[in-house]
């Protein structure tokens, strides 16, 4: 084993991936705070005085952006609960490690999907 395999980041990169995520995750939370409020004050639009087809078209489109709202809200709240799951990965030192190779997960990877806990590698090997 003359070659050195690196199992683990450095606590350095582990610092630049976290300031990564804490920003990604401020943003995220953000969103769904956004999200949560639309669909919550998703009140009366004043069509109350327009003909009824206008109405009832109206309240269709309403309950169709109160169902993308929830999908988006759902989604958006996997996505802080996984960079969460992720900055414990950094506290524990396992961050960046590919569950299935065991391998360092490249980092321009987890720089765009810094919640990745799969390799490419790994991730070919699923579909």
């Amino acid at each position: 084993m003359a070659e050195d395999i690196k199992v683990r980041y450095s606590d350095n990169d582990l610092a630049k991936f976290k300031e990564i995520i804490v920003e990604k995750m401020e943003k995220a939370q953000n969103d769904l705070e956004l999200l949560r409020s639309a669909y919550k004050n998703d009140g009366n639009n004043g069509t109350d005085d327009t003909s009824p087809t206008f109405k009832a078209f109206e309240e269709g489109s309403e309950t169709m952006s109160k169902e993308a709202n929830t999908q988006l809200a759902i989604r958006q709240e996997k996505f802080v609960r996984d960079l969460k799951n992720a900055l414990l990965r950094i506290e524990n030192k396992t961050y960046g490690i590919c569950r299935v190779t065991g391998k360092l997960i490249n980092p321009e990877r987890l720089k765009l999907v810094p919640h990745a806990t799969l390799s490419i590698e790994a991730k070919n090997m699923q579909s």
